[in-house]
């Protein structure tokens, strides 16, 4: 844990982008060896667009790294969170604050996002793409990176997390939503049994499908247990499974087209 902890506290931002490009490199290559669908798509050109759209997330997300830093050490050095109240610490506390940063950071940030209206049109340029792939995992509009940047801040006073913990945390959130994004063929037993504890890539297709009610389910950023708990899981047919939006704004996956759709006129 020790060993854990020391890394995370240290690790540079070169070594953060590492784990992303490596990550989005072994999804990708993944998709090449079992696709779970053949898509339609060229898949160099589909992927310009989201990569543009992740390098504003990783430049929003460093520019304001020391907010985070800075609200981490307060909050850790002045022992001001429930850890500290109730004299929560070692494994347990190490469990607690993944959990809270994943339910209050992404969970509920999700949420959040699908069911206020002036935030929905923003987080829809994540679901506007028709070919989900790996690379649709870091596809948010500028703006929702400030949104749950916000929703970050959050959790790291809820939780007491130390700095370590936070770069930790995000680490295996980029890991598990390019996981989770992929478009990679799993038994579907498998699938379900790493569903009952982790969010998988067949559930997380459902949150992705075109029509209500299934795009405002299976929330979920690591763990399935959430929307188990918050009722917000569903399945539905792989077969049946259709990504995008239901409106008629075609963005033809062009970059600016994508930044613009926010605030289209409907």
């Amino acid at each position: 844990m020790e060993a854990i902890n020391s890394f995370f506290l240290e690790i540079s931002s070169t070594q953060r982008a590492l784990i992303l490009t490596l990550g989005i490199s072994f999804f990708w290559l993944l998709e090449g060896i079992i696709p779970f669908r053949i898509l339609s798509y060229n898949k160099f050109k589909h992927a310009i667009t989201n990569i543009l759209l992740t390098l504003t997330t990783i430049l929003i997300n460093f520019s304001l790294a020391f907010l985070i830093v800075k609200t981490s050490d307060f909050v850790y050095i002045n022992k001001f969170g429930m850890f500290s109240y109730f004299g929560i610490d070692g494994i347990t506390r190490f469990i607690i604050t993944i959990l809270i940063l994943d339910l209050v950071g992404a969970y509920f940030a999700h949420l959040f996002q699908h069911k206020i209206s002036f935030l929905w049109p923003i987080h829809a340029v994540h679901h506007s793409d028709e070919s989900v792939d790996t690379t649709t995992a870091n596809r948010h509009h500028p703006i929702e990176s400030f949104v749950r940047f916000f929703f970050t801040l959050i959790a790291i006073f809820i939780s007491e997390s130390s700095i370590a913990m936070v770069f930790l945390y995000q680490s295996l959130s980029v890991a598990f939503s390019q996981f989770n994004h992929a478009n990679i063929n799993i038994s579907e037993k498998v699938d379900y049994l790493i569903s009952l504890v982790f969010v998988s890539p067949n559930m997380h297709k459902v949150h992705h499908h075109y029509k209500m009610p299934y795009t405002d389910s299976n929330y979920g950023n690591i763990f399935s247990l959430w929307d188990r708990l918050f009722g917000t899981y569903m399945n539905l047919d792989l077969e049946k499974i259709r990504y995008g939006i239901d409106d008629d704004y075609d963005d033809q996956n062009n970059f600016w087209k994508v930044i613009k759709r926010p605030f289209r006129k409907v």
